[in-house]
């Protein structure tokens, strides 16, 4: 009885429709390129094919023939479309956050990424490491920069700010280093003639041509990490015995420790000798910082990832789309159906389900979203690796249950 009930106030509701001239599915679904919103897969072959079938599917899990669907053939076209495309995006979105390192900076011109395999690759690492090496001066693209300041007896305060004016630089500048006298590197004293030492106590007849590292009559092979313990020695060596100056820095007056004095070597004129240290300008650090080549791809955005080809997408990937389609149909056919809250039928009025429909898209659409970015999270790169280290692990184990077989000879 409730059955009849319902088909009776269909029949009513959708006499009421026809009555405007509103046509609806009428189960002979036509191609029409004219129905899709944006015509991004109109030329795909498979893309009109499936058209039409997914009407077909689509309108039978609404209830047709049975009861009249109020959606048109664009309707349920154009939610197609609109579910390729959103699977397509899903799978970009995923791509990207893969790649997003390995590609930033490629020319995005004449790409298309959507069909390329992409190999990771250490260049953005290394650009972002690069501002450790800045700072530590050992590598990076700031420019440091050599300076001294005459020392005066008693004299521990100097301004930075009238040195810079004096020497012509412009903007800030920033101390990274202070030397008691003009720096030698290392490993220049390490291999020095007369105060190279710490090659294992040979070094002082070996360094004069007699022997160990001495002309072309011999060489001593030492490890190299004993090699490097020794300069690292010489250069704590150059900080806490030869009192390399310590040093801060306040509003551009630079402030040394210990301060000079007479025993630094004072000069007739009152001076101690010359208080070496390296710098950096501060513009540099930030220009570094920025590529301004046009071109490029920067960011998520301008990554060139186009719309999918419908007629390479898998059965898998083809059945969440159409699952999709129906969600997308489910809330089109409610908004319809809310236009009219209720239908008077005779002795009484029925309500529409136009809140049931709305429910059901919604939570259709957010179950398929989190299933299809599960199966894409567990197919990414880190999550394969670790399963075939596990798989290796197995097989190794279950290897290891295989018999030895001794060979005697």
């Amino acid at each position: 009885m409730e059955d009849s009930i319902w088909v009776l106030f269909f029949h009513i509701y959708n006499k009421t429709t026809k009555d405007m001239n509103v046509p609806i599915y009428d189960g002979k679904p036509l191609w029409n390129p004219n129905a899709t919103a944006f015509g991004f897969y109109n030329s795909d072959i498979e893309f009109q094919v499936d058209c039409l079938k997914v009407s077909k599917f689509v309108t039978t899990r609404l209830g047709y023939p049975l009861m009249d669907v109020e959606l048109q053939t664009s309707s349920i076209f154009t939610a197609f479309e609109e579910a390729i495309t959103i699977y397509g995006n899903e799978l970009y979105a995923y791509l990207i956050r893969e790649n997003i390192l390995d590609l930033t900076g490629l020319p995005y011109a004449n790409i298309d990424l959507s069909e390329v395999i992409v190999s990771p690759n250490f260049e953005t690492i290394i650009r972002l490491s690069e501002q450790y090496g800045e700072e530590a001066g050992v590598g990076g693209n700031v420019t440091w920069y050599k300076g001294s300041i005459p020392l005066k007896s008693g004299v521990q305060d100097y301004d930075l700010k009238l040195w810079a004016k004096d020497q012509g630089i412009t903007g800030s500048i920033e101390i990274k280093r202070v030397f008691y006298q003009e720096p030698v590197p290392a490993s220049a004293r390490y291999l020095a003639p007369f105060d190279g030492f710490g090659f294992g106590g040979v070094a002082a007849a070996g360094l004069m041509e007699m022997g160990g590292f001495g002309g072309s009559m011999g060489f001593l092979m030492m490890p190299l990490n004993y090699d490097m313990q020794v300069i690292q020695s010489i250069e704590m060596n150059q900080m806490v015995r030869m009192s390399n100056y310590s040093f801060e820095v306040h509003n551009n007056v630079i402030r040394i420790f210990p301060i000079p004095g007479p025993y630094e070597h004072e000069n007739l004129d009152g001076s101690c000798g010359n208080l070496w240290f390296e710098y950096i300008k501060r513009q540099d650090r930030i220009e570094s910082s920025l590529d301004c080549a046009e071109g490029l791809i920067t960011n998520v955005s301008n990554m060139p990832y186009q719309n999918p080809v419908y007629s390479l997408i898998n059965s898998v990937g083809r059945q969440w789309i159409f699952e999709m389609t129906l969600a997308i149909c489910k809330e089109i056919l409610g908004y319809v159906r809310g236009k009219y809250s209720t239908v008077p039928i005779p002795n009484a009025e029925m309500t529409l389900n136009q809140a049931d429909l709305l429910a059901a898209a919604t939570a259709e659409k957010t179950a398929l979203l989190e299933r299809l970015r599960a199966y894409f999270d567990e197919t990414s790169r880190a999550n394969m690796l670790e399963r075939k280290v596990r798989e290796a692990d197995a097989v190794l184990r279950e290897l290891d249950q295989v018999p030895r077989v001794i060979y005697i000879g």
